[in-house]
Formats: C-alpha cells, structure tokens, sequence
C-alpha cells in the first residue's frame, strides 16, 4: 500500500516539475514588449492600400495592458487577414506623432478602426476589445456596414 502511494506522489511530482519547467521556458521566450510583437503592416501601407479598413492599436512598450493585448490583436490578424488591414502604432515614436495627436489618444493601448476610403473613425472601447467574441462581433458589424455603403456609392 505504501508503495503505492510513493509511486504515485512520484508521478505527481515529476508531473508538476515537468509543467513548470514548461511554464518557465514559455515566459522566457514571451514578448516582453507590444513592439516584440510584429503584426500588420504600418500606417503608411494601410492608408494607401484604403481598399480595406484597417484596425488600429495605439501603444506604448511601457503599458502591461498593452502587452495583454497584443495576442488578441495576433489572433485577430489572422482571423481577419483578408478584410482589415492590421497597423500597430507606438505613440512614442516621433514618426507617429502627427498621427497621434490627430487620432487623440487618452490610454493604452487605443483601438481604433480606421477607414481612409470613408474617412471615418470608431474608437472600440475597452470593454469591447477586452472580449475577443464582443469585438469580432463589431469587427463585423463594420465591415457590414461598409459593404452597403460600398453599394450605395456604385448606383
């Protein structure tokens, strides 16, 4: 009975050693950074590629939330590859700052869609991004809704 009960605290033990040294490997190789992150193309190519609207984070290497965010924003860029143009801005960056002071970023990280052949805006509150389902759920509603302004400007 006693040999039992030592074996199987053994396996538990080396189960619990073997998950750890996992969890510790992939916090080494985690971004560190949003900028570690490099998802979409920049402002520049979104704007002139205005075919698609393009979705939009704002960030600073210094904002924690920002660094959450980036994976959703990754899953999101492959979900939506063909229908958004993804852009990451880093608002300290002084090439950035034109942009940012047009856009008016109040927090970190900022999530806007962007729409240069509308010229619009929708800023997507955080209680909106936060929830992958709630945001896609909005990802779409736009996109419907350019769709039938699309049709509206071919009559």
């Amino acid at each position: 009975m006693k040999k039992k009960i030592f074996i199987t605290l053994g396996i538990i033990f080396a189960l619990a050693c073997t998950s750890a040294v996992a969890i510790a490997v992939s916090m080494m190789n985690a971004p560190k950074h949003p900028s570690d992150y490099h998802i979409g193309i920049t402002y520049e190519e979104a704007v002139e590629a205005s075919e698609r609207p393009m979705l939009a984070v704002f960030y600073v290497d210094w904002c924690g939330y920002c660094l959450k965010f980036m994976p959703k924003f990754n899953i999101l860029s492959k979900l939506y590859k063909n229908k958004y143009n993804f852009v990451m801005v880093n608002v300290e960056d002084e090439a950035n700052s034109k942009l940012v002071e047009d856009v008016g970023i109040a927090g970190f990280p900022t999530v806007y869609i962007l729409d240069p052949k509308y010229d619009n805006r929708v800023l997507m509150p955080n209680l909106i991004y936060q929830d992958l389902g709630k945001f896609r759920v909005e990802l779409d509603r736009y996109l419907r809704i350019r769709g039938l302004l699309d049709k509206a400007s071919e009559k």
